[in-house]
Order: structure tokens, then sequence, then C-alpha cells
């Protein structure tokens, strides 16, 4: 019953206590004979007998009133509790969530060959001789869902759809072809790409898989994961829409949190497990053969970190933010299996060791931050051979000894309530004098036995023959190739930051909210000039990137970025017959993405 009908009987309550009972009037006063006053007594009794009727039957309606209200109020309560209770339950153990983007890439190359002789270009070149320019674009979607079974047992996975799958690249005409068409021009669509049949991976690829499970004392987590620390440069889970690379790691770890804001995380890494087995039940459980080949990690991470909450939170108070850690890894295999010609399988002595410590170290306030990162490999392999003859050969089972250097530093400084922002990157890898960048040391050189020579690009950074090692180091610290410096050089011609340093200010100003346009300059050059192609010039180029963005709170993100590479004398070739005047490289990439 309604607030209104209530207050209609209090107020009829109130105006039938107040009134006084009077005796009837007929309807013609002259048809009636006087009559004699009703003596008080009687003339009283009357009254009280009305005005109890009265009080009973308000009484009734009152308490009639109050027990509709009651049971309004009950059910009102009930729902509101149930339906609090079901939001906040629903809300604390939702079943399933979906994170994620969908990404796609247009971009334009234009002779990134740098004008060189194209069997010496740094970048795949047109089997057309006269085209410069290249052209096309990507996709991938990127889903992330997480299954939680309760408020402190989950599981997350990363799960890439048609990762990087050029538009146009899987025709329906494409292998395997069943000659429905003859030429490519009737070609209506595109497959789904399959590994090894007409694309060089299936269209789905499952990144990350793994368990987490929240206890009393920290946080477990097993199974395959991303791999993330400081500014990325030794560790980089490449989780950005502009990424094409990121480590996944095979792992058991616990995170605890010993004090308010430290962080202690014991790792275990499994990095090679060698020879496995699976047949005659290739559906069943694979076995590791063997634990001699095993290359394992043990790892630690010691860390002071504030939540992104926390960050805000001080410095929106006008408080600095201090957060450092050190992360360490010792990785060990004492043997390396290798298939012979006969089938069976053979081990090269391998005992090698690494260390690798990586210190890192953030400081914020509201308009400024700094940041560093510094890492290195150090250690040994026992004996460098590939094969097993290799392997009781002086001339090729040598020792060679580990010592790699890397790091770079950010400073940054925000202007006009955040709007304009001054920024400066300075980062190096150290390298030696063998020749060749070092990036891909897998590849061969030109010199004896694969070894590099002068004016190579690329090959091993150690150099050992019969008579010993003339060069029994590995000195060139490699960036992880998530870490992005640039859009030319090192991201696409050279592979990443190694045997290198290089400057990079950047200026980033936001035109309205969620649109900004920015621009940097960077500045590149080898730590030794025998590394390059020229043997003799440590420059390698100057690249400008220039480029808009505008994102929208619902998830869309748009953006463009030109960039042009200067190339330097370090990129010239050494042979004076095959050089060429270096021609200037111009990229041009597009972004389009919506995050979910």
């Amino acid at each position: 019953m309604s607030n209104a009908l209530l207050a209609a009987l209090l107020v009829a309550s109130a105006t039938a206590t107040a009134q006084t009972p009077e005796a009837e009037t007929p309807a013609n006063p002259q048809d009636t004979a006087p009559a004699a006053a009703p003596s008080p007594e009687g003339s009283e009794e009357m009254e009280a007998r009305i005005r109890q009727e009265v009080d009973k039957r308000l009484e009734a309606a009152r308490e009639e009133l109050r027990e509709e209200i009651r049971a309004q109020l009950a059910t009102q309560t009930l729902a509101t509790d149930w339906q609090e209770e079901w939001v906040e339950e629903r809300r604390r153990l939702e079943l399933f969530t979906l994170d994620g983007y969908f990404r796609m890439r247009p971009t334009l190359y234009h002779q990134f060959d740098l004008g060189k002789v194209r069997s010496r270009s740094l970048f795949p070149v047109s089997p057309r001789v006269t085209e410069k320019t290249q052209s096309g674009a990507d996709m991938r979607v990127r889903l992330q869902p997480t299954l939680n079974i309760s408020e402190e047992v989950r599981v997350k996975m990363t799960v890439d759809a048609l990762d990087n799958i050029l538009l146009g690249s899987v025709p329906v005409s494409g292998s395997p072809n069943d000659s429905f068409y003859l030429f490519d021009i009737f070609n209506d669509g595109q497959v789904s790409p399959t590994s090894g049949l007409n694309a060089l991976k299936d269209s789905i690829q499952v990144k990350e898989a793994f368990g987490e499970v929240s206890t009393p004392v920290g946080l477990l987590r097993f199974g395959r994961m991303s791999a993330e620390w400081g500014l990325g440069i030794l560790r980089n889970d490449g989780d950005c829409l502009q990424c094409d690379y990121g480590d996944f790691v095979d792992r058991v770890m616990f995170v605890t949190e010993p004090l308010d804001g430290f962080y202690v995380t014991p790792m275990l890494e499994f990095n090679s497990e060698g020879l496995l087995a699976n047949e005659n039940r290739y559906r069943g459980q694979p076995i590791d053969l063997t634990q001699a080949d095993d290359s394992h990690s043990l790892v630690l991470a010691v860390a002071r970190r504030d939540t992104p909450q926390q960050v805000k939170a001080k410095l929106e108070n006008n408080q600095g933010v201090l957060n450092y850690g050190l992360h360490f890894s010792w990785r060990t295999q004492r043997f390396a299996p290798v298939e012979q010609e006969d089938g069976n399988v053979g081990f090269i002595p391998r005992d090698a060791t690494l260390y690798i410590p990586d210190v890192w170290l953030r400081y914020e306030e509201r308009d400024f931050r700094v940041e560093f990162e510094l890492a290195a490999y150090l250690g040994s392999i026992g004996n460098r051979a590939q094969t097993l003859a290799g392997a009781v050969d002086p001339s090729a089972n040598q020792s060679l000894d580990v010592v790699q250097f890397g790091g770079a530093a950010v400073g940054e400084y925000r202007l006009l309530k955040g709007q304009l922002n001054l920024q400066l990157e300075l980062g190096f890898a150290s390298g030696d004098r063998a020749p060749g960048f070092g990036a891909f040391p897998g590849r061969q050189g030109t010199g004896t036995g694969g070894f590099t020579d002068p004016g190579d690009v690329e090959g091993p950074q150690f150099r050992c023959e019969l008579g010993g090692c003339a060069d029994r180091y590995i000195r060139n610290f490699r960036f992880n190739r998530a870490y992005r410096v640039d859009n030319i050089l090192f991201r696409e011609l050279i592979g990443t930051v190694t045997d290198a340093l290089y400057v990079k200010p950047t200026l980033r100003y936001s035109l309205a909210p969620g649109f900004d346009v920015f621009g940097s300059l960077i500045y590149s050059q080898a730590i030794y000039a025998e590394s390059t192609p020229s043997f003799t010039e440590r420059p390698l180029g100057v690249e400008t990137n220039l480029g808009a963005r505008y994102e929208t709170e619902d998830g869309f993100t748009g953006g463009v970025e030109w960039s042009v590479l200067f190339p330097l004398g370090g990129l010239q070739e050494l042979d004076p017959f095959l050089q060429r005047e270096l021609a200037t490289a111009h990229s041009i990439r597009g972004t389009l993405a919506i995050r979910f």
C-alpha cells in the first residue's frame, strides 16, 4: 500500500476522532412534534459508544496497514539482499573473463636495401630488380581468457589467431591447389593457414597457459607464461600493439611478500628438455629420455614494487615513487644431443654455465621519471663442438667464455600538466672486434669454417681453428627483440640492438584527450668499427620517426608513423667494387586496433 493511502487513513482517523456526533435532523422539521431533550447522562453514553466503535475500526485498519507494509518491506529486503549478494558473488566469482585485442597494420617500405648490391642487402629484396617499394598489411587477434575457479584459483591463457598473417597470403588457389582455379585473378577468398601446407605457422597458436593459486603466504604460478622484467631489454613479454616478439617460458614460480611492498620470487624454468619420446603412444604422455641433456634455470627475483594504484595515489599527493629490484638466473647444461647419420643419437659434453644478473631501478614524481636497467651474461661453454666427431677434435672442441653487458636508461619530463612530454633514452650493448654484428650468430660467415671475415654482416662472434682460438670470447650482448628502439635500423635491418650504442630524444604532445603527436631522433653507432660492413667506421645511421596516435575510451586505437633512415659510413661496404652511394630508407606504418 502506498504512502498516500497511509496518509489518507491517518487524516480520516484524526477527523473522526475530533468530530462530535450530533442528533439526526429530520428531513422536514415541521412534521415532527417537539420532543423532550435527552438527559445529559444518555447523551454522554451514546457519544462514548460511537467514539469507541470508531477507534476500534480505525485500529483494525491500522493493523491491517502495518501487516501489509511489513510484508512489502520483508519482500523488498529479501530481494535487495539476494540481488546484492548475487551481484557481489558474480563479480567476485565471474567464471570467465576475456581480454585482448584485434589489430591490423598496413605498412610501406621504400629502399630498405639502402641502395646496396642486392647480394649485400640487409633486408629481403624484391625479385624484380627495379622495384624499390614493398607494401602490405598484416593482422592478429590476441585472446587472453581467464577461467576463475574461485577467488583463489584461476587458469589464464594467451591465444593468437592469424598471428602476423599477411593479408592475401593464403588464397584459395594456393597450396594445396585442387585445380579449380587456373589463374590467380579468379581467386575470390582466403583459407586458414596450416603449418607446412600453405603457411609457416598454424592459424591458431597457444602462447601462454598457466595456473595461478593465491595462498595465505603468496602466489603460486605454474605452466607456460610470459616473462617480463624492468624496461624489457632482457625479459620482455611483447604484449603491445606494435610488438611482434615476446618471451614465453615454462616455469614454476612463487611470489611472496615478506615485507610490505617487497617481493621475493623463486622460479624454476625449463629451457630445453632435449630428447623426447612418444613412440607407439603419440596421444599419451611424452617422456624426457634423459636428464643429461636438459637445460634448466634457477631464478630468484627480489624487488621493491608499488602497485599501479599505489603509484597513482603517491603521485597525486606529490610523493616520490622508488621501485627497484634484482633478477638473477643460473642456467646449466651438461650434454647436448646430436643425431648421427645412422639415426642414433650421441651426446656432446657441453658443460655450459650461465650467470645472468639484471638490475632495475625506477624513480618517479608527478613531473618526471628516471628509469634504468643493466643486465649481463657471464659464463662459459666447455665444448663448442656441433658434431660427435668435433667433440673429440682439438680444432673443434675448444671452450668459450661468455662476457656480455647491456643497459638502457630513460629520463622523462612532463610539462603543461602532462600535456607535453620530453624524453631522452640512452642504450648500449657490448660487442667486440669480431667481424659482423652478431645478432644472428648461427648464420655462416664467409671465412674458413663458417667464421666471419672483415666486411661480413653476420656470423659467430668467436674464432677457433686447429691451432687454438684467436678469439674465444662471446662478448656481444643482444637486446630482447621485443624491445623496440626504432622502426628501421635495429628493428628491421640488423634485427636487434647489439654491439652498438644509441641516443634517442623524443617529444610527445597531446592535442586533445586521447590524441597525441610525437617525434623522435635516433643516432646509432657500433661499439667497434670492425663489426660493421665497412670494417672501418662506427656510425650506423640517423633515424627520424614522426607519428600521431588516437585512442578512445571504448578501446579503439588508430595511429600512423613515418620513419626515415639516413645511413652513415658504418653501413658502407668494405670492398670498393661493392660500394654504392647509400640510399635513404623510408617506412610508413599504420595501426588499426580494438582492445577489449
